[in-house]
């Protein structure tokens, strides 16, 4: 037993010597700790109450709509269900909303199974259990014969996905059982466009929030860069792994979030082995999806120094300020009122005066659920008849976020186009449009 305590000292002192070692060690990112402000439970189901009360009724009085069906359903669900409290149908389910009085009441027809649940969660006025073997089709559309609307929207439309989520056969059904009312039935597409593209406070607060982090990240993944060894490839893993400690997940296509782009132009693309190279202009596409329901769309751009460089080139920098200039005027023009084609107009003006080559992409889009959300298109600014766009001649109103690009284009000696695209969010005001987040101002340098 007495030779067993030299081991044992001998062992405990190792131990001592290993902690205290990797006390010493710097910590690494997947032990940081960090301050994440979409750990929580998600805000959605309270924002969406407040939506439907704030938001909805105004939607519907300026689309001149009186009812509003939607139709849900599991497995292959209507793209607005979320918005409604649709989410979790199990059988068919009809969502009413309606003019009742001097405002909008929702009355459900859920089947009996999911009827409690959907109650429970206080968003609608009235849930009426349909009993199994019943039609909700059929009980909604005999309510509806029993009112005097004047019309009945319904999502289906040639021009907006998210308002043409019913199906053929759903339509079918819906048509036959409201008989003679089934004249009423017109397309969701003005209400759903009226209802979606604004946006209250909270969310832009929330938007905010993952508008720095995006573009917090892009500047720590400009300064993991050995120019000669990483490739735009190992920047976009360094940033999905910053989304998986975070919890948060892609705003548009996995395989394109993000697009690291040190070469030629490559529109919208995933990122490939391409080595970054001196002399090298760097840009970064990235956004992220915070509480599965709110996106960013922020573009963050860099320079790979050469040998005994301390400063970009006049002709790069000179690219950069075309940029940032050009993304300074399309906020100046965005205010409530302007039509989208005018913002793009502004800065096409510039562009011209600065010598870019053509850009084909629009100025900016509406940003909010999704990347490319409803709201006025920010170009047309080229076309001779910007109506041929409809979503171009749309105006802007208060609560809008767009994403939107300063460009400046050019010939590249090997062939192919290169362009600044700084893009920023701006949200619009009563006063104008605003950043949500302090925009680009200075070329990021790589040494």
């Amino acid at each position: 037993m007495k030779q067993l305590f030299p081991v044992l000292k001998s062992m405990l002192f190792a131990l001592i010597i290993i902690s205290m070692a990797a006390a010493c060690q710097p910590s690494t990112p997947e032990t940081e700790e960090f301050e994440n402000p979409f750990a929580g439970p998600s805000p959605w189901p309270e924002i969406r109450k407040e939506r439907l009360q704030k938001l909805l009724p105004q939607a519907m009085e300026a689309a001149d709509v009186d009812a509003w069906a939607v139709i849900c359903r599991e497995n292959n669900n209507d793209p607005i269900a979320h918005h409604v409290g649709g989410e979790n149908a199990g059988g068919t389910a009809v969502f009413l909303f309606h003019r009742s009085g001097n405002g909008i009441k929702s009355t459900v027809f859920s089947p009996i199974g999911e009827a409690t649940a959907l109650a429970d969660l206080k968003i609608h006025d009235e849930v009426i259990p349909v009993e199994r073997g019943a039609s909700a089709i059929s009980q909604a559309a005999e309510f509806i014969k029993s009112q005097n609307f004047k019309n009945i929207a319904i999502n289906s439309s040639n021009e907006n996905e998210l308002a043409d989520g019913i199906s053929y056969t759903q339509r079918i059904a819906f048509e036959k059982a409201l008989g003679r009312e089934a004249s009423k039935l017109i397309s969701s597409n003005e209400l759903v466009y009226e209802f979606l593209a604004i946006k209250l406070p909270t969310e832009v607060e929330i938007m905010t929030q993952a508008a720095q982090l995006t573009s917090d990240w892009q500047y720590e993944a400009y300064a993991q860069i050995i120019p000669g060894k990483s490739t735009d490839a190992d920047i976009a893993k360094f940033l999905k792994k910053k989304m998986e400690q975070y919890g948060v997940t892609d705003a548009w296509s996995p395989d394109q979030n993000p697009n690291v782009n040190s070469g030629p132009d490559r529109g919208h693309s995933h990122a490939t082995d391409k080595v970054i190279m001196p002399g090298d202009v760097i840009q970064i596409d990235f956004g992220i999806r915070v509480f599965d329901m709110w996106v960013s769309d922020i573009q963050r751009f860099a320079y790979v120094l050469r040998e005994g460089e301390t400063q970009a080139p006049d002709s790069v920098q000179f690219y950069f300020d075309s940029s940032i200039g050009g993304n300074r005027i399309a906020l100046a023009a965005m205010k409530p009122g302007v039509l989208g084609y005018q913002v793009d107009k502004a800065q096409r003006d510039w562009m011209a005066e600065r010598g870019s080559e053509y850009v084909m992409w629009s100025t900016g889009h509406p940003v909010g659920y999704v990347a490319h959300d409803i709201g006025p298109n920010l170009g047309g600014g080229l076309l001779e008849n910007p109506a041929s766009r409809p979503a171009a001649v749309k105006p802007l109103k208060e609560g809008m976020l767009f994403a939107f690009d300063g460009f400046h284009a050019w010939n590249l000696p090997g062939g192919g186009t290169k362009t600044m695209s700084v893009e920023e969010t701006a949200v619009v005001t009563a006063d104008g449009a605003w950043y949500l987040i302090e925009p680009q101002k200075e070329l990021i340098l790589i040494k």
